[in-house]
């Protein structure tokens, strides 16, 4: 007899899945730096090049995460277009109410709640730690929404700031925006090097942080973003178990998944790959297919839900 799935299971399985996915982006990004040095040199210089590129890149990386973790919420909800609401007024009174609810079942402190001036479907969480949190819902799926379909929502968003994921992607966009500047640095300094050059008129210095800059630009344009895009995945269904669970109702979460496939767009978010990752669902429209979306098949996510 098959053994049923439940809730705890599907956690458990992204949560493991999310831990590999992480580790492959520091193992991936030495091993293409080793590899294309060790087109132009031995193996051994090759590894101790890439060491010598990636111990400073990853210092540069926890500074900048630390400079985005300090105001990066702040500039989502600015990017958003979102204003914060409270319960001391009627029109955002019931709103209030729901977030509040969730959060007392979630076991987690109230976030603030903000609302994005749009009629679609969509919304997202953000904040350092849940003490500091804020959940962030469109005006479009507050309106078309049941009260036991926004509950799942809001779950699913509380999710998020239980298990930290907002600060992981934080961490993700940051180490990318990192490793852009970085390549840049490297393209421009290997132009305009003339340093290092052997008997046959070469330059070797150059040679090196070409090849460098190869491998940064593969991981920023390739790697980066299938792992970037797998971990949002494994976060999503991870968020959606967890928010059946605060719930107890995991059809209300898979019939508001229904309605917020028809029209996820948000016309501020449009632009942002980063900004899509943390949404409970796409919020542009994606031209390039299954393999480039931020967020799992929409049919797989309910399929999953109603299965608990």
């Amino acid at each position: 007899m098959k053994k049923v799935q439940t809730v705890y299971d599907h956690i458990r399985s992204n949560n493991i899945k999310t831990a590999i996915l992480v580790m492959m982006f520091p193992i991936s990004f030495i091993a293409l730096i080793f590899l294309f040095c060790w087109i132009i040199m031995p193996a051994q210089d090759a590894m101790m090049t890439a060491a010598q590129v990636a111990i400073p890149t990853f210092i540069v990386c926890m500074v900048w995460m630390i400079i985005s973790w300090a105001f990066g919420d702040s500039m989502m909800m600015s990017s958003a277009g979102a204003y914060q609401v409270h319960d001391d007024t009627p029109e955002h009174k019931k709103i209030f109410r729901l977030v509040e609810n969730v959060a007392l079942a979630a076991g987690l402190p109230t976030p603030r709640v903000y609302i994005i001036p749009d009629d679609g479907l969509n919304a997202f969480a953000t904040g350092r730690t849940p003490k500091d949190a804020s959940v962030a819902l469109t005006r479009g799926i507050i309106n078309k929404l049941n009260d036991s379909e926004l509950q799942g929502v809001i779950a699913h968003e509380m999710s998020h700031i239980g298990n930290r994921d907002i600060r992981l992607d934080m961490l993700l966009i940051t180490g990318v925006g990192v490793t852009v500047f970085a390549a840049d640095v490297l393209l421009r300094t290997a132009i305009y090097s003339d340093h290092g050059h052997d008997d046959n008129g070469k330059n070797n210095s150059a040679l090196v942080l070409l090849m460098i800059w190869l491998a940064f630009t593969v991981f920023n344009l390739i790697v980066s973003p299938l792992l970037q895009l797998a971990v949002s995945r494994k976060r999503e269904f991870a968020a959606d178990a967890c928010g059946a669970q605060i719930t107890r109702n995991p059809k209300a979460l898979a019939d508001a998944l229904r309605k917020i496939s028809g029209n996820a767009n948000v016309e501020a978010l449009s632009n942002s790959r980063s900004m899509a990752i943390a949404c409970i669902a796409e919020p542009r429209k994606n031209f390039m297919g299954d393999l480039f979306s931020t967020h799992p098949d929409t049919k797989t996510r309910i399929k999953r839900l109603e299965s608990m």
